[in-house]
């Protein structure tokens, strides 16, 4: 479902030669603030790898479980073991900044994961989404929602986490539908806030203080990802307010289950098994000393333009399940059709 811009496809991984020199490692960041890192990331990164060829022996998947110093170690310890290429999810860009300073002083290649590293002179390479489109594409299905609604709607906004740069791009995304109807006065922005860590908890904390301040008088959410979103909805359901629209993005499980029972509006498909294979089928070519020929779109992470692969996000709600993360299996539907969410129409037609 999802175009890369600048690599071949993910199909290329198939019959690549294993032999490389050293060790592929990947550093997730964390399993608290969205599911996918370890439920997608991980099972897609060792399926592409396995699909190469490669070993178990031949790559790492490690996870810092939200500590950078941690991700810090995990990378000097993973150079120490042979690692020739990591791929990086950073926690924040100083200390991703230091882990590529780090692997470059030893030679090793460096690729930014789908979060930029926006200080120093940047990764070697980014395989990302675009992600002013994934914040675009939430901004266009609330304009939608929107569309039809009698007065000035008011609006809470719950950006990301405020030292990741992805959240920057996708509320520079978001923004750039949502401003004008704030400047216009069609829409009427209550609050605003950013997540520290993208924090599920904090979320639905400062989605609670933003109601009790607004006298719960909050017709819809701007809302970064379905992590956060969870916990809007949980502060909504608490005052009695439900069905109103609601973003999300990641397509996870509970996203999913929340657009199915009218909770939330949609969320941000970006195929992340996509994402995976492009990125693996990258560090593959250079862990086998290989630049890659294909590679020609390019982002400015402030100092340099970073030669990068970039993927088209999909707006998934419920006209379209079936089509996006269930076609593509992402998604299935006996993750999703569990207890109460077996009873919606879509889980009745599915079994």
């Amino acid at each position: 479902m999802c175009a890369a811009a600048g690599i071949s496809s993910a199909s290329a991984l198939s019959g690549s030669a294993s032999t490389g020199e050293g060790k592929i490692a990947v550093l997730l960041p964390d399993s608290a603030t969205s599911a996918r890192w370890e439920n997608d990331d991980r099972r897609f990164f060792e399926e592409a790898f396995a699909e190469a060829g490669l070993s178990s022996d031949q790559y790492l998947i490690l996870n810092a479980e939200g500590d950078a110093s941690t991700m810090q170690t995990q990378a000097e310890q993973a150079i120490t073991d042979g690692a020739t290429v990591l791929l990086m999810v950073n926690l924040d860009s100083g200390s991703g900044a230091a882990i590529i300073d780090n692997a470059r002083s030893q030679g090793v290649n460096v690729i930014d994961y789908d979060r930029l590293t926006i200080e120093g002179p940047g990764a070697d390479y980014y395989v990302s989404f675009d992600n002013v489109a994934v914040g675009a594409t939430m901004g266009a299905a609330m304009e939608a929602a929107l569309a039809g609604f009698a007065g000035v709607p008011n609006l809470m906004i719950l950006d990301g986490g405020p030292t990741d740069n992805n959240a920057t791009l996708f509320a520079e995304g978001y923004m750039s539908i949502a401003q004008p109807h704030f400047d216009n006065g069609s829409w009427n922005l209550v609050a605003r806030q950013a997540v520290p860590d993208w924090d599920n908890v904090q979320a639905q904390t400062i989605a609670e203080q933003i109601l009790t301040a607004a006298g719960n008088d909050i017709d819809a959410a701007i809302v970064a990802n379905d992590g956060m979103a969870g916990g809007v909805i949980a502060a909504l359901q608490a005052q009695g307010i439900n069905g109103i629209p609601v973003t999300g993005q990641d397509a996870t499980v509970g996203g999913i289950q929340n657009i199915l029972v009218g909770d939330q509006l949609m969320s941000v498909y970006k195929a992340v098994k996509a994402e995976a294979f492009a990125a693996a089928d990258l560090a593959i070519t250079l862990w086998q000393g290989n630049e890659p020929a294909d590679v020609t779109t390019t982002v400015n992470n402030g100092t340099n333009d970073i030669p990068s692969v970039l993927l088209t996000p999909v707006a998934t709600d419920i006209t379209n399940i079936n089509e996006t993360v269930i076609a593509d299996g992402f998604r299935s539907v006996d993750e999703i059709c569990v207890g109460n969410i077996d009873e919606t129409a879509f889980c009745s037609e599915a079994n």
